[in-house]
């Protein structure tokens, strides 16, 4: 009887620990979206419908764009509704807000989508202006409100910002501008929850926006598993979704490989 208890009692326990490996296999369910600046979530919509056909539970994160403090607790705010970890993915300027509101419990991973990913004490303004873009050797391209609100010149957005998407969509996105203030591309950074947890990078090889050389170079720093995507704009997120839901979800299969701290 005393044997039978033994085998009874290792039976549960290998039981258990088969459990919490098959459970340690499962992916992320949960995917957090953020947009970057002078765009809306609305972008997204392309790979959210990829992805919740995947079987994601998939946020976007609507921020004012009226100070980089509100950007990141807007990214907070939606981080605490999260029902466990999650997947914080950011674009353009999405990618500073991700870093510094990826120190979030909920966080585990991340993807940057040819955006930016300065470390503590960077900004976006300095680092871009060390590689500058086709945008920042544009004169004029930005423009600058009364107060202190940008937006990009209605033409140039389509040249720079979105050329490879259909015309009659990137007219549209040019006049839905969220105007953003022009302190948030300045602000230094309290926190880089890149050195701390695993990330993905997109290069868009064709970015006007960006630099892709400055996107390689975030990336490569950060140790971020990359993928470049030849012809894609700054707009990739919507002109190549395919690709874009594909790194998403390898990187809420992969997280699980890598755990929540950066090797």
């Amino acid at each position: 009887m005393k044997h039978f208890k033994t085998r009874l009692a290792m039976a549960a326990a290998l039981l258990l620990v088969s459990t919490a490996v098959a459970s340690s296999a499962e992916p992320l369910k949960n995917i957090v979206l953020v947009h970057g600046a002078w765009a809306d979530a609305s972008g997204w919509q392309p790979v959210y419908q990829i992805l919740a056909r995947s079987g994601f539970n998939v946020t976007m994160v609507q921020e004012p764009e009226t100070s980089f403090a509100d950007d990141v607790a807007a990214v907070k705010r939606v981080l605490d509704l999260q029902d466990g970890p999650t997947l914080l993915v950011g674009h353009s300027y999405g990618g500073s807000i991700i870093t510094e509101s990826g120190v979030h419990p909920n966080v585990a991973s991340l993807v940057y989508v040819a955006a930016h990913a300065p470390d503590v004490g960077e900004n976006e303004s300095a680092l871009g202006k060390r590689v500058p873009s086709v945008l920042a050797m544009t004169a004029g391209a930005v423009k600058i409100t009364p107060d202190q609100f940008t937006y990009l010149d209605q033409a140039e957005f389509l040249r720079l910002f979105a050329p490879d998407l259909p015309r009659e969509r990137a007219e549209f996105m040019a006049r839905a501008q969220v105007l953003a203030a022009a302190t948030v591309f300045s602000t230094p950074l309290t926190a880089a929850a890149w050195k701390t947890k695993p990330s993905w990078g997109i290069v868009a090889a064709d970015d006007k926006i960006i630099n892709p050389d400055l996107e390689r170079w975030y990336y490569d720093r950060a140790k971020s598993r990359m993928t470049e995507i030849a012809g894609a704009s700054h707009a990739v997120y919507e002109s190549h979704p395919g690709e874009v839901a594909a790194v998403i979800e390898e990187a809420a299969r992969g997280t699980r490989d890598v755990g929540t701290a950066r090797n």
